[in-house]
């Protein structure tokens, strides 16, 4: 379902279309074994291709976040579509995550 890229200690994840009740229980298990792997100081959720998102998969991002604080894991979201985004501002999650324009702004402003 999700294409995992793993770059540790960056790990990039990229959900499909819909991020919605029927995938989000998939995603949150792909995030949760990529944010506990051994190694990974970052997670970063890619949402290029994400073009819905309902409150199933907005409360997988948001155990992901909780998960990667927990386990000392920075947790950033990217590529992140102006429908998505009015959806995180009307749930005022986009003031939880750390919002980047795409994952190489990540990777360049951070060299990990």
């Amino acid at each position: 379902m999700q294409t995992l890229i793993a770059q540790k200690p960056i790990t990039v994840i990229r959900p499909p279309y819909h991020l919605n009740a029927a995938t989000a229980g998939e995603f949150g298990e792909q995030l949760t074994t990529a944010i506990a792997a051994p190694g990974v100081v970052a997670v970063v959720v890619d949402l290029g291709a994400v073009t819905f998102i309902d409150s199933a998969g907005l409360m997988a991002l948001v155990t992901g976040l909780k998960q990667g604080k927990k386990m000392g894991r920075r947790f950033s979201i990217c590529s992140v579509s102006a429908g998505i985004r009015m959806v995180l501002e009307l749930s005022g999650l986009d003031r939880a995550f750390e919002i980047l324009e795409n994952v190489e702004s990540f990777e360049t402003a951070n060299s990990v």
